[in-house]
């Protein structure tokens, strides 16, 4: 699978509303001397509004595969029930993850526990997430024309927000907060291109 920037990559709007969100939320990291607990609420909240629109996605979803999909060691047929199963499963099970991340998160590993001021700007910066991913929901809605299967699209967000929470917490170990947060930044604009043309079917990512 080859991976580069396109033509139309490069007048997407939605890839550099995304972009400029996460270089609004580095600045306030650093300017505003956030403490590791405030950085990772932040990207927990944009975790949280991903799925959040995967699960619209998959509810929307009028012609999907079941390729390599089923339910107790047998197929699923592409049919609403399968749909509908598939969108709460997916609900459930990524909410039950990040409920223990978010345990994993407010323990004391982390530091101390973010004040009222570093509660402003987690609202502000998961705010700023939820209108960019909000929006890419809406650019990309009709121009998905790709039939894909139902199980990709579930795990779709694991393979975006796992890598990048990674990232932060060895960045935090590690020492170089810094190095790692532009690293997040990365991973994140190359899934987001990823995820999307993949699901356009462009023949730069086959």
């Amino acid at each position: 699978m080859r991976i580069y920037f396109t033509k139309s990559q490069l007048v997407d709007p939605s890839f550099w509303l995304l972009l400029i969100s996460n270089i609004v939320t580095i600045y306030f990291a650093f300017t505003e001397d956030w403490n590791p607990v405030t950085v990772l609420l932040v990207y927990w909240f944009q975790s949280i509004i991903i799925g959040f629109f995967n699960f619209i996605r998959i509810l929307q979803l009028k012609e999907f595969s079941t390729e390599g999909f089923g339910f107790n060691g047998r197929p699923a047929a592409p049919t609403s029930t399968t749909r509908y199963f598939s969108a709460f499963f997916f609900l459930f099970h990524y909410g039950v993850f990040h409920l223990i991340y978010l345990a994993f998160i407010m323990t004391d590993t982390f530091g101390e526990k973010p004040g009222i001021a570093e509660l402003r700007y987690i609202m502000l910066s998961a705010g700023l997430f939820f209108i960019t991913h909000f929006f890419s929901y809406l650019f990309y809605r009709h121009r998905e024309t790709h039939i894909q299967k139902i199980g990709s699209v579930m795990a779709r967000p694991y393979a975006r927000i796992i890598p990048m929470h990674l990232t932060l917490i060895f960045g935090f170990f590690g020492g170089v907060l810094s190095l790692f947060l532009i690293l997040k930044l990365v991973a994140d604009m190359a899934m987001h291109v990823i995820e999307h043309h993949m699901a356009r079917k462009d023949p730069a990512y086959e």
